[in-house]
């Protein structure tokens, strides 16, 4: 038994403690299940290696000291547009950042298919590119560096000029005890000499490359690993005919050929393995690709080989997907966090008529708060066929501290304000332009800004509540709507929960500003920003049933914030200061987000929600009224009567009118309701 084998037999032995002996490999994890090759060798620390003055009966195995290294294999860069080149330089700068021993390609360097004046210039454009590589590259010729196209065609096309500029047409060479060989896969025809790709008979080894390969295979037979590469994946046949054969034979007798490599079909591809020989296609680094369906294969990517003395890993890496460590500083990832948060400023909403008909100018004012200028495109759209828009999309780049500001023309027919109604929405899609690489913001989605001229519905023949499902369900009432400017205010509303989770919003739009109320757990809580924190207003203990209707009201008066609990005051804190507030909506069903999205859902009913400017509530308790009627100080009031379409109505005079969201319905108040 080997030094390595003792080993990890020795580690058998050690006993495993604590909840990970007993979980299951990938547990949590729906991708990579399996598991190729054999964990890797370790020892037994033997006070050498391993040094600490804490006491632990935890042993932690060492790997072992074995050569180990990492090679990337390139794939086709031609066949595609000339910006083919860029995907190319983007996969050096990625390779850079791995610092791999060496990159090998699998042939079609030059777009070629072309006469010499051209082909040089092409030559000098890859080599260039190349070049840039930290590491060695080695090339492998494909039939775009050979196939000649023009007159003068010469002998063996353009094999000579490859040659005198790239290297051999096949090669190999030795790097830590394994061995790698370059093999050429459009030798032609060898009666007639014709080069072509859908042609078995132009798709053979000839005698002398293949007994070259023998020789080869001969004198590197204590290579712990050997490589091939070559461009054509012969293996599989078809116009490739059966060629191959005869070279995997001789692969086979070589007794340690661990892979081989190729490219040309433009697409991952895994065969094998065959006789313990695994076959490897590449997809492209620039060359055309279809991307059919880029998670299967069809995508711009590159290898990452990782040899140990009795195994290898390979893992494809898609272009442009490798992050630079040492380019994300503190200041980058705070600048583009901000911008995921920023709020576009619209301007005033478009006014729709009794019929639904309306139109107007929509701005949309998006602002830069990064150092760096930031790509943005704004995109409208609606999956209501009524609206037009005009553009449907628009592009700019803002300079740091830059706004710009992008107008539509929003026009929609008239059509009734039904069930099918959906209202038009701006997508900003922002990139954060990094000296390095373009970083993605998430797209922000906002709502086109409506505003509705409803009628008063009648009040109905039996209370009607707000019915929200704790998943989906909620009402938005947009931060423009609310007229609220700093100073006194109350908040108030009835529900009744069916269940209480961990994090329960019941009113809210706090996000490290404003004002909410939260029923976590069954305890009560109003929050509101004042100064530089949150006032919280907190029950001591769980004041609240599923099942049954309670009032809540969070005052605050200029210098105390209460909270009451069914006309008693449940909680205090004296604060005075400035409410600190933001542009996201009041969610009626939920907390709200930093996206300005609904999060942490209510499950049950809810009535009654009125917002003031006033503190109505002053004493120690008194009797909540079940029903609110609007004054002069009454900012938003959802009474929750009979939606007029899909809109409760604001019987404010603000109008605010929130449209029902997700599951959110309408329903009669259960029967024994207060």
């Amino acid at each position: 038994m080997r030094p390595a084998q003792i080993a990890v037999a020795l580690l058998a032995l050690i006993p495993t403690t604590g909840p990970a002996a007993a979980q299951p490999d990938n547990i949590g994890h729906d991708r990579h299940l399996h598991r190729h090759g054999e964990p890797h060798a370790r020892v037994l620390p033997d006070g050498t290696r391993f040094i600490t003055n804490r006491q632990s009966p935890v042993v932690l195995p060492l790997p072992t000291e074995q050569d180990a290294f990492t090679f990337a294999i390139f794939g086709d860069r031609t066949g595609g547009p000339v910006r083919g080149v860029g995907v190319l330089a983007d996969a050096v700068r990625d390779t850079n950042l791995f610092e791999p021993d060496f990159v090998i390609t699998v042939g079609d360097l030059v777009e070629g298919y072309n006469t010499q004046g051209p082909w040089l210039g092409q030559m000098r454009e890859f080599k260039g590119i190349m070049d840039q590589l930290l590491c060695p590259w080695f090339p492998v010729a494909g039939n775009h560096d050979i196939y000649w196209r023009g007159e003068g065609r010469p002998p063996g096309e353009h094999e000579h000029d490859y040659e005198m500029n790239f290297g051999p047409l096949w090669y190999a060479f030795e790097h830590k005890n394994s061995w790698f060989i370059a093999l050429f896969s459009d030798e032609g025809n060898p009666q007639t000499g014709e080069k072509a790709i859908d042609k078995p008979a132009s798709q053979v080894m000839s005698d002398a490359q293949l007994s070259w390969l023998r020789d080869t295979l001969s004198r590197t037979k204590d290579a712990e690993h050997v490589f091939v590469f070559l461009h054509h994946p012969r293996w599989l046949k078809g116009n490739y005919g059966d060629d191959w054969e005869k070279v995997h034979r001789v692969l086979v007798e070589a007794g340690n050929v661990t892979a081989v490599f190729a490219g040309h079909i433009h697409r991952m591809r895994y065969d094998g393995p065959f006789d313990g020989i695994e076959y490897v296609t590449l997809a492209t680094v620039g060359g055309a690709q279809s991307q059919v369906v880029p998670d299967a294969g069809w995508l711009h990517q590159y290898h990452l080989v990782t040899v140990r003395k009795d195994q290898i890993s390979i893992a494809s890496v898609p272009v442009g997907e490798v992050q630079d460590v040492r380019e994300m500083t503190g200041q980058l990832g705070d600048e583009c966090a901000r911008l995921s948060r920023q709020e576009p400023a619209f301007s005033a909403p478009i006014q729709l008529a009794t019929d639904g008909s309306g139109s107007g100018v929509l701005r949309a004012t998006m602002t830069n708060t990064a150092t760096r200028p930031i790509d943005v495109t704004a995109t409208i759209e609606s999956g209501d066929s009524r609206w037009m828009f005009i553009p449907d999309h628009q592009h700019d780049t803002i300079e740091p501290g830059q706004s710009h500001e992008f107008l539509f023309h929003v026009e929609r027919l008239p059509a009734p304000l039904d069930g099918t109604f959906r209202v038009g929405e701006v997508a900003f899609d922002m990139e954060y332009l990094a000296p390095g690489h373009r970083y993605e913001i998430p797209s922000i989605v906002r709502e086109v800004p409506i505003a509705v001229r409803l009628s008063a519905p009648p009040r109905p023949s039996r209370e009607m509540v707000l019915d929200v499902d704790g998943r989906s369900g909620h009402l938005r009432v947009p931060s423009e709507a609310i007229p609220l400017s700093d100073g006194p205010m109350t908040l108030e509303c009835w529900f009744s929960a069916r269940a209480f989770g961990d994090r329960v919003g019941l009113l809210a739009k706090t996000e490290s500003s404003d004002y909410g109320f939260f029923v976590s757990k069954g305890v009560p809580e109003f929050d509101i920003f004042l100064g530089d924190r949150y006032a919280e207003a907190k029950a001591p203990e769980r004041t609240l049933s599923t099942g049954e209707w309670h009032h809540l009201a969070g005052v605050y008066d200029g210098s105390q914030v209460r909270l009451y609990v069914d006309g008693r005051l449940g909680a205090k804190v004296d604060r005075a200061g400035t409410r600190r507030q933001n542009g996201f909506p009041l969610i009626v069903g939920a907390d709200v987000n930093g996206a300005g999205d609904p999060t942490s859902f209510f499950d049950g009913l809810i009535d009654g929600v009125r917002l003031s400017s006033v503190a109505r509530y002053t004493t120690e308790s008194f009797e909540p009224q079940r029903r609110f009627a609007p004054d002069r100080d009454t900012l938003l009031l959802l009474n929750m009567d009979a939606p007029v379409a899909a809109w409760i109505f604001d019987e404010s005079p603000g109008e605010a009118h929130p449209r029902l969201r997700g599951a959110a319905r309408v329903v009669p108040a259960p029967e024994g309701s207060p």
